[in-house]
């Protein structure tokens, strides 16, 4: 009797695991493909290469007055006494610090500049994939393009167009 009692109880629990199991919905999105595509994406990358060719101008300027500053005094060296020479070797290298130290900084700016103009775009992004979850009933919903799903079948459902009309309700 109590095996019988036992062995239905089991035969429940598998049951009502399966038929919960059946419920559960997952999904998936792309969502550096998603990213790319969107309008605010395409600005900000248009703001960030007009920034990176102020800063490109900037250094071809340094660069060229390194080279007439080295083409001058290559010219001249033999000619000239050793205190000059020394000075003018001196402020070559100082203006080769300088384009240096510029290049670093041009690039931390850019970095930076980057994350500002993506930070507002990725925050929406989540809000949308967090809004299509809860009002989908998904379980969860996985970034495809971080490769850190190894596989998911035709029964996950791609929600990019859930998000991406998600995305163009809030804008």
């Amino acid at each position: 009797m109590k095996s019988i009692k036992l062995l239905l109880v089991v035969a429940a629990i598998l049951l009502s695991s399966s038929a919960f199991a059946q419920d559960l919905k997952f999904g998936h999105v792309n969502i550096q493909k998603l990213v790319a595509e969107l309008p605010a994406k395409l600005e900000a990358d248009k703001t960030l290469q007009a920034e990176a060719q102020k800063l490109e101008q900037n250094l071809k300027v340094m660069n060229e007055e390194l080279e007439a500053k080295y083409t001058d005094y290559m010219e001249k060296r033999d000619s000239l006494p050793e205190l000059i020479r020394a000075t003018k070797e001196k402020e070559i290298q100082e203006i080769n610090n300088r384009l240096q130290q510029f290049q670093v900084m041009a690039q931390q700016d850019l970095q930076k500049k980057e994350g500002q103009l993506l930070q507002p775009i990725v925050e929406a992004v989540q809000k949308a994939i967090d809004e299509v979850g809860a009002e989908n009933g998904f379980i969860y919903i996985f970034d495809v393009s971080s490769r850190v799903v190894v596989y998911h079948s035709e029964k996950s459902t791609d929600v990019e167009e859930l998000v991406k009309a998600k995305l163009a309700a809030t804008n």
